[in-house]
């Protein structure tokens, strides 16, 4: 059998995750969505998109580094931010619209991206000034492991989880423009009489929940998958 016949045949038996995106701006995304990848000029491809989020992402880490001698480089990361949306966002779009969808590429190469543009971005806040790096790597962790638990999930359970209860990523980085917009005014936050890095506080707190989450959904899952597959 031919190396070609046989990536048919696999192509063929991929059995396709189901997609659940429960996130707040999740409806109206897809409506969204779905009009521009109808209005798409057809010299636009799925992998040019990715390809803009990719160095979108990377462009945002770039210049929260900038911002350490720059704050206005953060209006520059809310723009990143606003193209990395497009090209995460719409490359699957565009491929289900135009029934040009590739299942195992597509979810291989949108994660990869995914964790790339996740290091780029977090080595960025690092460099900023504006958290300690020691928060942009427990973020980054807490990313890494659910990142991981989700892939898992994926292949194991066959359904993709895309946000988790309201929030997604359009969610985190609407926040994160937000936190850009109110680091111009200060980058810094009173609790409890303590002055703390507006980012800290944040990024810790995101940290702490992604991890709670990582957890909850591993018993979750585990304890699903156990009764599924009872020792006979």
């Amino acid at each position: 059998m031919s190396i070609q016949v046989a990536a048919v045949r696999e192509a063929r038996e991929f059995t396709h995750a189901r997609r659940v995106n429960e996130a707040l701006t999740a409806s109206a995304e897809r409506k969204v969505l779905c009009w521009m990848a109808e209005r798409a000029p057809r010299w636009l491809s799925s992998d040019q998109l990715t390809v803009l989020g990719l160095v979108a992402q990377i462009g945002a880490g770039a210049c929260y580094g900038l911002s350490r001698y720059h704050r206005w480089a953060l209006l520059g990361v809310i723009g990143c931010l606003v193209l990395n949306w497009f090209g995460d966002s719409m490359d699957g779009t565009l491929a289900r619209v135009r029934c040009r969808q590739r299942p195992r590429y597509g979810f291989y190469v949108d994660h990869v991206v995914d964790v790339v543009g996740a290091v780029a971005l977090m080595g960025g806040l690092g460099l900023s000034g504006f958290l300690h790096w020691q928060v942009a790597a427990a973020m980054l962790v807490g990313f890494l492991l659910l990142a991981s638990e989700s892939y898992l999930a994926t292949y194991t359970l066959g359904r993709f989880e895309m946000s988790q209860g309201l929030f997604g990523p359009t969610e985190i980085r609407i926040l994160l423009a937000i936190g850009n917009v109110a680091l111009l005014r200060s980058p810094y936050s009173v609790v409890l009489g303590h002055r703390l890095l507006l980012f800290d506080l944040g990024g810790s707190i995101a940290a702490v929940g992604m991890a709670a989450i990582f957890v909850k959904l591993a018993v979750q899952h585990t304890r699903q998958l156990f009764r599924e597959e009872p020792i006979v």
